[in-house]
């Protein structure tokens, strides 16, 4: 077996388990497929894909050195993540107590589609943790010199592992038992979920340095 096998191995064995770890991803990704319709889960699962494709680019462009040269930088963007944690925590708790009316399973259409997606790749670009991973995990497993080919297939796979996993998430909460139960607990789930993303916010912030 290569080196350059044996790296990209590693690496995806390291993601794999960075992407199952419960976050705000997957709060994100289920409470689409619930609250919207498979279609939406599906949407915010490409735009999670996106997200870590994105990550993936930037760590084999040597981006990931740049941060970790700039300190400054680094810090600006935990604290934007943060940031946007506690307002989806905040939008989560608001609308708790809402009456919600679930649309059809097919129903989408274009806009909610592209929103839903937007708002999936906004949510795993912005958040440190999946940054942090990336990083650690770049710069353990990636070969010091690795030809173009070997780039893209980094991208490309971690693109199809993202965006597999969080369509299973989708699928899963959008059928009609993870859904009626929802809606029968929507109160407590939302103001749950409220929960987890203001502490995940509050632990972007105490790891400041």
């Amino acid at each position: 077996m290569s080196d350059l096998l044996i790296a990209l191995l590693s690496m995806l064995s390291g993601i794999v388990v960075g992407i199952m770890s419960p976050g705000p991803s997957f709060v994100v990704v289920a409470r689409a497929s619930i609250c919207g319709s498979r279609l939406n889960g599906v949407a915010s699962a490409i735009g999670m894909g996106l997200g870590g494709a994105t990550f993936a680019t930037a760590a084999v462009l040597g981006l990931v050195v740049l941060l970790a040269s700039v300190p400054i930088l680094f810090i600006a963007i935990k604290i934007a993540g943060a940031g946007y944690l506690f307002y989806l925590a905040y939008r989560m708790w608001r609308s708790a107590n809402q009456p919600l009316e679930i649309p059809a399973e097919n129903n989408g259409n274009n806009y909610s589609f592209l929103r839903t997606l937007i708002a999936g790749f906004v949510t795993q670009i912005s958040n440190p943790k999946t940054a942090i991973v990336y990083a650690s995990i770049f710069a353990v497993t990636l070969p010091a010199d690795y030809p173009a080919w070997y780039a893209m297939a980094c991208v490309a796979i971690i693109f199809t592992i993202e965006t597999t996993w969080y369509a299973i998430v989708a699928l899963v909460f959008s059928t009609s038992g993870p859904r009626q139960t929802y809606l029968r607990f929507k109160a407590k789930f939302d103001r749950s979920a409220a929960g987890v993303m203001s502490l995940l916010g509050l632990k972007v912030l105490y790891q400041i340095r």
